[in-house]
């Protein structure tokens, strides 16, 4: 190898050198920003997670991407919603229609509904259980069957068309539109959140365990921070003579 060429192989090697290590970081980060259980980096690489924060007021909240078409979803129902009622916290649910599930939009529409004219409990109560029937239901002739014998069971009167201006609709696509920005690839997609970390729980079982985990964070961090921002008290001084 002649001298010129040696210097020149000592060059690429020293940019290629300097690109990784300019990339590293960007790559470190981002692992660090994905954090998952029970394994690190084991759930989606999600993106934009701006919107992963509880609601004002709140320290902790738990975040559902859902399909109602979705069997996992109708498993992990129940137990988000118990979580929620047992730690006091907000669930914040979205809908994240899968493309090829054939009625999942229309239940979709039926809860919104539900929410709208009469209340959001019912609406919830609507999709809990459009979930427990989930396997009896097979098309969209079916989910609109299912949906007639449950509102006139409940004493509902059933509207010809649920949604006439579309507004329900869109309301789902905007859900949509977040989860896209978010990344979500598959449902249910679980988020635990405080004001300053998530995590995505892709093994429901731990849910509860990771509640704690950043329950106790919050608690740790708060006496700290009001002992950092409490005022100096004044030293008594003797009166003078």
């Amino acid at each position: 190898m002649t001298e010129m060429n040696r210097l020149r192989s000592v060059i690429r090697f020293g940019v290629a050198a300097a690109v990784v290590a300019m990339t590293l970081p960007f790559a470190t980060a981002s692992l660090m920003a994905q954090r998952s259980v029970p394994k690190p980096n084991e759930g989606e690489t999600f993106k934009d997670t701006s919107m992963l924060k509880p609601p004002a007021g709140a320290k902790i909240a738990i975040i559902e991407f859902e399909d109602m078409e979705c069997p996992m979803c109708a498993h992990v129902f129940p137990i988000v919603h118990a979580a929620a009622e047992h730690y006091n916290i907000p669930l914040i649910q979205h809908d994240f229609p899968l493309p090829y599930h054939i009625w999942s939009l229309d239940a979709m529409i039926w809860a919104r509904y539900l929410q709208d004219k009469v209340s959001p409990k019912t609406g919830d109560e609507y999709r809990g259980a459009v979930f427990a029937a989930q396997t009896g239901i097979a098309s969209k002739d079916d989910m609109l069957n299912f949906t007639r014998r449950y509102f006139q069971s409940h004493g509902l009167q059933l509207p010809f068309v649920p949604d006439p201006a579309g507004q329900f609709k869109k309301e789902v696509e905007a859900d949509r539109t977040l989860g896209d920005r978010l990344g979500v690839q598959y449902t249910p997609a679980v988020i635990v959140c405080t004001q300053k970390e998530w995590v995505h729980v892709t093994d429901v079982s731990l849910l509860y365990q990771t509640i704690d985990e950043l329950e106790a964070k919050v608690r740790a961090e708060a006496p700290a921070k009001k002992a950092a921002t409490a005022p100096a008290k004044r030293a008594a001084t003797a009166p003078a003579k």
